[in-house]
């Protein structure tokens, strides 16, 4: 259930449900009490109705024809009969009593009385005046000759039983279809609501890997134009701020390089040979990291063209590279898969890896495998690997190992980095771990499926 709630789409769903559901069953309330109401007011007018029928009657009738109209109102479901005393049966104010008095007459008296141990009504009456048998009301009325008329009426739906009222409920069928529609409605708003949530989120998770992606478009209700617009508008600094950089470093260092070649130059004609060569060296760590930040400045902002490639071949050719190099590097398990790629970029990532396995593990271990939509190369090497704690830390730029990586061995530093900028530019990761058995190995993992129309920054 946590999980489920997780979602903001499943939120909005219950809550809506849930409120649908709430308002539905305080309105049917509130409808059932004004029926109730409504059918009592119906009963009460009815029975007095009736009652006064019948008052009206005997007031009109001679004494002797009396007893023929009260058979005629037994008949009819009318228990009716003469009554001697007006105070034997006791009673108290009612609606029915007031209403029969300004149906009447306030001068009238009337007595009005709940009994039990009634005689059942006819089974022709309505329905709703039906009640269960033993509950009724006795009301005495004063006739205008002073004699007295006992009538017995069932009461207003206050003492009958729940089964004889008139149904309300809606069948089983019908109930499930309102209950269905009312769960498909909210569960269209809900993923209405939701939808420019998750196409936000989606965005921002695909701007880490595609600053040159399409801008999300400005539609919808105002809140989500503003965000989809601010959202854009973040998206084109980024990107700007982004070139900016990397143009500056590309120049910085491609511009570096010509004065760099020119002190070369002049550095050959030093006399003092041990001197020469020392200050040959520290230029030549000055032009290899001009050119590893050139580089770096590429990764990150490649316009290389995408190209279907044949990744088993780029991997041979690398690989087979090496060995040409005399270095100690072997190739297993072919992918057979395709992939959309920058082969240079690609190439640039994968020699990187192999130089780094080499340089600081003496050999190289490369397989390839497919998993599921995803091809991944790992580059396995022979050296002592490294503290868990700078696994992540040796992809920082310009980061070095005191033990391994120095400035003797050539690194700058820069390889790893630039090697991992290429892999998530492509939208796959490059991670580096501790195997069992020693060395270090580094994983590289490349979708396989990817749009040719997509582009790397």
């Amino acid at each position: 259930m946590k999980n489920f709630l997780g979602s903001i789409a499943n939120r909005v769903f219950v809550i809506l449900l849930a409120g649908i559901l709430v308002a539905t069953g305080v309105t049917a309330m509130l409808a059932e009490r004004e029926r109730e109401g409504a059918m009592n007011q119906m009963r009460l007018n009815h029975s007095a109705e009736r009652v006064v029928q019948l008052v009206v009657a005997l007031d009109q009738a001679a004494p002797e024809v009396r007893p023929v109209i009260l058979q005629t109102a037994t008949n009819f479901g009318v228990a009716a009969s003469m009554a001697d005393d007006l105070e034997a049966l006791g009673g108290s104010d009612g609606a029915l009593v007031d209403l029969l008095k300004s149906r009447l007459g306030m001068h009238r008296q009337i007595v009005l009385k709940q009994q039990t141990g009634c005689q059942p009504r006819l089974a022709r009456l309505p329905r709703f005046e039906r009640a269960n048998p033993g509950d009724c009301q006795s009301i005495l009325v004063g006739l205008s000759d002073g004699q007295l008329l006992r009538v017995q009426l069932r009461p207003g739906g206050s003492t009958g039983g729940g089964k004889d009222k008139p149904p309300l409920g809606l069948p089983s069928a019908y109930l499930a279809l309102f209950l269905t529609l009312i769960g498909l409605l909210a569960w269209l708003v809900a993923r209405m609501t939701a939808r420019p949530i998750r196409q936000l989120a989606e965005a921002a998770g695909a701007l880490g890997s595609d600053l040159d992606r399409a801008p999300l478009p400005e539609t919808g209700p105002t809140e989500i134009r503003q965000a989809a617009s601010a959202f854009n508008a973040m998206q084109a600094r980024i990107r700007r701020q982004v070139q900016h950089r990397t143009h500056m470093l590309a120049a910085i260092t491609h511009d570096l390089q010509t004065p760099l070649t020119r002190l070369r130059l002049r550095l050959e004609k030093v006399g003092d040979g041990e001197l020469r060569t020392k200050l040959i060296d520290d230029l030549g760590v000055m032009q290899s990291m001009v050119r590893e930040g050139l580089e770096l400045a590429r990764s990150m902002d490649s316009q290389e063209p995408l190209q279907r490639l044949d990744l088993d071949s780029l991997i041979d050719s690398v690989c087979a590279d090496a060995t040409d190099a005399g270095q100690d590097v072997e190739l297993t398990g072919p992918s057979g898969v395709r992939v959309m790629a920058q082969p240079n970029a690609l190439r640039r990532c994968l020699t990187n890896l192999l130089d780094n396995a080499i340089k600081y593990g003496r050999l190289a271990r490369v397989s390839v495998v497919r998993e599921q939509e995803r091809v991944v190369i790992r580059i396995r090497d022979a050296g002592p690997g490294l503290p868990p704690d700078q696994l992540e830390a040796v992809f920082d730029p310009f980061f070095r190992l005191e033990t391994s990586r120095s400035r003797d061995t050539g690194g700058t530093g820069l390889g790893l980095t630039i090697a991992r900028n290429i892999a998530e530019a492509h939208g796959g990761t490059l991670v580096l771990a501790n195997p069992a058995g020693g060395g270090l190995e580094a994983t590289l993992a490349l979708p396989v499926r990817q749009a040719a129309t997509s582009r790397l920054s």
